[in-house]
């Protein structure tokens, strides 16, 4: 597994960059799967909102015949209970972590990143976001699920106990059925994190009424 920093692509305001959002694709995706949507998220210039998009590592994938593809983490099985292999998640979120520590050198505090993350990205948000030691504007998780959310209790750091958490989901999901991600939203819940929970009429994708309540749920954490 390399300890390379991660490749990305960036969409960067017009003036010097106050905010980011660090934005994780899904498996077999890249970064460039939603750098397209930075336009219609509507981010006003005023808030100078850098978004960094990664490459996750390129790994075989067991449930996939072992076909190597951009992934976050193998997944061994279809079992919900096993479905992340958190070597792999750990590894990853360590990754993400470094793309968060250069952000902050350069210039932008912490209380103005957001970790993001889509399927597979949103289950590596969530494990970081809850265990980094820096306190984040906010963390948002998208048609994805928890790995071993019964380590949350002992694992968690406090740094991010009061952290806004967006968790969305589609109604009609079938890749990652839309149980999956309210069960991380009710764990989140009992642990105290201000957490909302949103569903939308879609399968395993985005929506425009989605990217609207992100626009302006983004807007709010990094005024």
């Amino acid at each position: 597994m390399t300890t390379q920093p991660l490749p990305y692509v960036e969409v960067n305001p017009k003036q010097k960059a106050q905010a980011a959002v660090i934005w994780l694709h899904g498996l077999g995706d890249s970064g460039n799967g939603f750098a397209p949507i930075v336009p219609d998220l509507k981010i006003p210039d005023a808030l100078a909102v850098r978004f960094v998009f990664p490459h996750a590592p390129v790994r075989p994938v067991t449930i996939n015949n072992g076909m190597s593809m951009r992934a976050w983490y193998d997944i061994v099985s279809m079992d919900f209970n096993n479905r992340a292999d958190s070597k792999g998640v750990k590894e990853s979120a360590d990754l993400v972590q470094q793309l968060i520590e250069t952000e902050i050198a350069n210039g932008i505090p912490a209380n103005k990143i957001v970790l993001a993350g889509f399927s597979q990205g949103g289950v590596i948000a969530l494990h970081l976001g809850t265990r980094i030691e820096h306190t984040l504007a906010g963390i948002m998780s998208l048609s994805s699920y928890m790995s071993e959310p019964e380590k949350l209790t002992n694992e968690a750091h406090s740094a991010n106990q009061n952290t806004p958490i967006f968790v969305a989901h589609g109604q009609h999901d079938d890749v990652v059925p839309m149980f999956m991600g309210h069960a991380a939203s009710q764990v989140l819940s009992a642990n105290k994190y201000p957490v909302e929970w949103h569903e939308y009429q879609m399968q395993h994708n985005v929506c425009m009424q989605e990217l609207n309540d992100i626009s302006k749920w983004l807007q709010l954490r990094l005024a």
